[in-house]
């Protein structure tokens, strides 16, 4: 995947997460990568994304 749009992915996906604070990641990436038709293989990195995102928005409420 291309550097532009592999951040661009990632950022669609923090933004989506902020949206909707997923409860399960793992589901929540795999629905977003085949909604979103993106290659495979990419999703445990993206999954990390989601859970950091989730953690700083943990973090930020406390």
């Amino acid at each position: 995947m291309a550097t532009k749009g592999h951040n661009e992915v990632k950022e669609s996906l923090r933004e989506m997460t902020r949206i909707f604070r997923p409860k399960d990641p793992k589901k929540f990436v795999k629905e977003y990568v085949r909604k979103y038709h993106i290659m495979g293989g990419y999703e445990e990195e993206l999954t990390l994304v989601v859970e950091h995102e989730l953690g700083r928005m943990n973090s930020s409420v406390s």
